[in-house]
């Protein structure tokens, strides 16, 4: 197994590699003066399975098509040299929220991204909590290896519930079965009732109203409150608000990817949201490291749930 990093800003690459007691392998990345880049691998891959890391994530650095050509092209570059087997290890997938056409003349990102993929040979594509997993599923020929956020989380429940009542809730429609598959398994692994919830825009006559509505029952529990990722936070903190007022104790806004844009820094300290817990897909370097948010932010490792999978992956390729 050959494992490579190609964003040396993620901590999850060295954790991954630890995990799996692999050292990662050298690659060249060099930077002509105009901005184009020469990746190439400094250890022969020729049949070799290997894996390359690389979460598509915008900033601090590099923009997220930056990462994804470097990617492209060094993936093309291994199996140019003979790898046997090349597996994008992308834990946060970039384009992928755009997965159907919702206005005229409208593009689907994530389909053509994957026949990117696809037209450099990529074998498989690993990546943690896309936004739409039927649509990620959809949009790729190759094989896909779909990781869920919530396996990460659950080693956290007993310390944010205590023994009070529990809910796990979506902050919109869009949501629901991603939060219904964390309740179920939650249900079976506490051996006790977890109730479940979702927030929805108040409609009347068509018209949004400011109002929210609470499916669910919620009063007095422990909410988690469950989503793909967290950009600007007015979507955590619109639904938490909503189960606040619906009666719940506190609420914990869960998520995979901590992208914190814009006024998310703003958005997250409100009271309505007792803590913020994200996995390392994306680094948190756009909250100040001094700030409120910091005080409730928890960042759980996503490299235990990476290494599991690709153990899996090449014990099978070896058979």
């Amino acid at each position: 197994m050959l494992l490579f990093s190609l964003d040396p800003e993620c901590r999850l690459a060295p954790a991954l590699a630890a995990a799996l007691d692999e050292t990662l392998a050298r690659h060249e990345d060099r930077r002509f003066e105009d901005g184009e880049h020469k990746l190439r691998p400094l250890v022969d891959p020729r049949g070799d399975d290997a894996y390359v890391v690389c979460s598509l994530h915008g900033g601090p650095q590099d923009s997220p098509h930056d990462k994804l050509c470097r990617l492209l092209l060094f993936m093309a570059t291994l199996r140019e040299h003979g790898a046997a087997r090349v597996t994008a290890v992308v834990p946060y997938l970039a384009y992928a929220r755009k997965d159907r056409q919702t206005q005229p003349l409208d593009p689907v990102t994530l389909r053509y991204v994957a026949q990117l993929f696809e037209a450099v040979g990529t074998d498989q594509v690993m990546v943690l909590e896309a936004h739409n997993v039927a649509a990620f599923q959809n949009a790729f020929r190759c094989p896909t290896v779909h990781l869920q956020a919530h396996r990460a989380f659950d080693a956290l429940v007993p310390e944010l519930s205590g023994d009070g009542p529990l809910a796990v809730a979506s902050p919109d429609p869009g949501g629901v079965k991603r939060a219904l598959l964390w309740r179920e398994a939650l249900e079976a692994r506490l051996a006790r009732p977890v109730h479940f919830a979702m927030v929805d825009k108040r409609r009347s006559l068509g018209l949004v109203s400011s109002g929210h509505l609470v499916a669910g029952d919620v009063e007095g529990a422990t909410v988690l409150l469950l989503d793909d990722l967290i950009a600007s936070g007015e979507t955590m903190l619109s639904a938490a608000t909503a189960l606040r007022h619906a009666g719940a104790k506190e609420v914990v806004a869960l998520a995979a990817h901590g992208l914190f844009v814009g006024a998310a820094a703003r958005a997250l300290v409100d009271t309505h949201i007792a803590r913020v817990v994200v996995t390392d897909s994306v680094p948190a370097f756009r909250l100040p490291a001094g700030g409120p948010v910091a005080a409730k932010l928890h960042v759980v490792s996503a490299a235990p749930l990476f290494a599991q999978a690709i153990r899996d992956s090449h014990t099978a390729w070896l058979r």
